[in-house]
């Protein structure tokens, strides 16, 4: 087994030699431009640990990889022109850089070629990581119509939002995770384990994006901080706090979440005040703990070493404690 740093070198070399930019340059740029903008490489570096977690070479799963990193930063672009959010990653966005049209054109042809990534397989392979990258996107797709409802929705459940963060996020991860065991051939049983463990995973990833984007360091965070509530989206930390506040606190918190100020500093130490005096900050920190315990447990059903079984808990370990 490698790091993950060296699983982050191995997919880097290989996005250097397939993200070229041809003509129209207009349409190519910005897919070079968003790629190169750096970021965490999750998907992409559990697609190649998990194929080697099950025994193949991570250059067998290059190609699943790529595409899943693709997809991801499609989906990037078409929700930064929906939010209209002026950063990633601590540059502009492709719609700010560009302009709106580009971003669409170009989050399309990213989309097709995700596609075109899984045809350099073969046979039954080709035929699965098809079949599962259609229902994974398709997923990701409700998520984000679910986030978008929310926001003009005063009586948003916690269920229903972990239910949006999960399609949203979590079963990408999961997707992620499968792909590598599809590449390796790995039994059923590992392959719907492995997905359960990345899906699990990514909910906590998801829920401690929502604190960092309340409570992060603007420094190391990379996006807008506060942008959240900037948006009146109805996170965990917002959730939580409605739950446990008094009526006026939660009347102020309802009212504060109606409005878009021209300056919104005020607003966002307001709310961060309010998710810290309700303990809904701390409430999140738990839930990220409980799913990350949650997917530990799944890695019992793993026909794998111990060793292994501890590359992935280390690696869990270490997004729960993120401050990016």
């Amino acid at each position: 087994m490698h790091t993950v740093s060296d699983y982050q070198n191995y997919f880097l070399e290989y996005l250097s030699e397939k993200a070229i930019v041809k003509e129209p340059r207009n349409l190519y740029e910005p897919i070079s431009y968003i790629l190169h903008l750096g970021g965490k490489r999750l998907r992409p570096v559990l697609v190649l640990m998990t194929s080697e977690i099950f025994g193949t070479s991570h250059k067998e799963a290059l190609d699943a990889a790529l595409a899943i990193e693709v997809f991801h930063n499609f989906s990037l672009v078409h929700d930064d022109i929906m939010d209209d959010a002026p950063l990633r990653r601590g540059s502009e966005t492709v719609h700010e850089k560009w302009d709106v049209n580009t971003g669409i054109l170009s989050g399309d042809a990213m989309l097709i070629n995700a596609y075109q990534l899984f045809e350099n397989y073969d046979g039954s392979i080709f035929k699965e990581l098809a079949k599962l990258f259609t229902k994974t996107a398709i997923e990701v797709c409700e998520g984000q119509q679910y986030d978008i409802d929310f926001e003009t929705r005063d009586n948003v459940t916690i269920p229903e939002y972990l239910k949006m963060i999960e399609y949203k996020t979590a079963v990408l991860v999961g997707a992620a995770m499968q792909m590598g065991a599809i590449v390796a051939g790995a039994s059923e049983t590992c392959k719907s384990s492995i997905y359960d463990f990345g899906r699990l995973l990514g909910i906590a990833f998801q829920l401690q994006d929502d604190y960092l984007d309340a409570f992060g360091n603007p420094e190391t965070f990379g996006k807008q901080l506060g942008g959240d509530i900037i948006e009146n989206k109805k996170t965990f930390l917002y959730l939580k706090a409605l739950e446990y506040t008094d009526t006026d606190h939660k009347k102020q918190l309802e009212s504060l979440f109606s409005l878009n100020p021209e300056n919104p500093s005020e607003k966002i130490n307001t709310v961060k005040h309010i998710f810290e005096t309700t303990g809904a900050k701390e409430r999140t920190r738990s839930e990220i703990k409980k799913y990350t315990e949650q997917a530990f447990k799944v890695l019992d059903n793993l026909s794998i070493s111990e060793e292994k079984k501890k590359v992935l808990q280390d690696f869990g370990n270490q997004l729960m404690n993120r401050d990016v």
